[in-house]
C-alpha cells in the first residue's frame, strides 16, 4: 500500500514536471516568435513621404490648389526613403520644379526650388512681362515656365548678330497663350504669346524702354547654359 502511494506521488511529480517543462518551452517559443516579429517589423518600418502621382513639368509651382494633382502622401519602406524626402504637401507648397519630375518618384528637396533660391541674387525681384509681338525676335523654340532666357538689344546694323547682351539667364515665371490662359509645361507646341519673367525692380524701367523700341531679341538658353539648379 505504501509502495503504491509512493508510486502515485512519483507519477504526479513527473507529470507536474512535464507540464512545467512544456510551459517553459512554450514561453521560450512565444518569446522567440515575439522577437522575430519585432525584428521583422523593425526591418520593414514604414515612413510617410510625398510620392509623385502625375508627372510634374519643369517650372510648375506646387500650391495648395494643385498639390493633390501631382502629389500623394503614402507610406513606404523606411529603408528606401531618401534623406531629403519631403514628408508633406505643405513642405512642397510654394516650391517650383527645377526639372521635369517623373511619376512614381519620391519627391525630394532637390527636385523643387524655393522662389528665394531662384531670385537669391536679386535685391528686390519683381515680375515683368512682355508680348511676343513686341520683340524683335525669339530664338530657340517655345518658351515655358522654368526656362531661362538671354535678352539682347539688337540695333539695325547688328541684325546678323545676337546684339548686345543686356540680361542673362532670366527665369521665366509663366507663359500664356493668345487667350490669356497659362500654358502647362506638358504642352510643347502652343506658342507663348505673353511671357512673365523675374527681374530686378530697378531694371524694369530700362527693360520696358528697350521693349518699346522693338529691339529686344530673346534667346532660349540651352541646358548647358543655364545656371546650376
Amino acid at each position: 500500500m505504501k509502495k503504491r502511494k509512493m508510486s502515485q506521488a512519483w507519477k504526479n511529480r513527473i507529470w507536474n514536471g512535464s507540464i512545467l517543462a512544456a510551459f517553459v518551452a512554450a514561453m521560450a517559443v512565444f518569446v522567440f516568435l515575439l522577437q522575430t516579429e519585432k525584428r521583422v517589423l523593425t526591418e520593414y518600418e514604414k515612413e510617410q513621404v510625398c510620392v509623385v502621382t502625375a508627372a510634374i513639368p519643369r517650372g510648375e509651382k506646387i500650391s495648395a490648389e494643385n498639390a493633390e494633382q501631382y502629389i500623394t502622401v503614402m507610406e513606404i519602406d523606411k529603408r528606401i526613403v531618401p534623406e531629403t524626402a519631403l514628408k508633406s504637401t505643405e513642405a512642397a507648397s510654394g516650391r517650383i520644379a527645377a526639372y521635369g519630375v517623373e511619376q512614381g518618384m519620391v519627391l525630394t528637396t532637390g527636385m523643387l526650388r524655393a522662389l528665394s533660391e531662384i531670385t537669391e541674387q536679386m535685391r528686390e525681384p519683381v515680375i515683368a512681362g512682355f508680348r511676343a509681338e513686341d520683340l524683335y525676335q525669339v530664338v530657340g523654340g517655345v518658351l515655358r515656365a522654368g526656362d531661362r532666357i538671354h535678352i539682347y538689344c539688337v540695333e539695325q546694323e547688328e541684325e546678323k548678330q545676337n546684339g548686345k547682351l543686356l540680361w542673362e539667364n532670366v527665369f521665366v515665371q509663366q507663359v500664356f497663350d493668345r487667350n490669356g490662359a497659362a500654358i502647362g509645361g506638358d504642352d510643347g507646341t502652343t506658342p507663348a504669346q505673353r511671357v512673365n519673367i523675374y527681374m530686378e525692380k530697378e531694371r524694369v524701367a530700362d527693360f520696358y524702354a528697350a521693349l518699346a523700341q522693338g529691339s529686344l531679341r530673346v534667346v532660349k538658353a540651352e541646358d548647358t547654359d543655364r545656371q546650376e539648379e
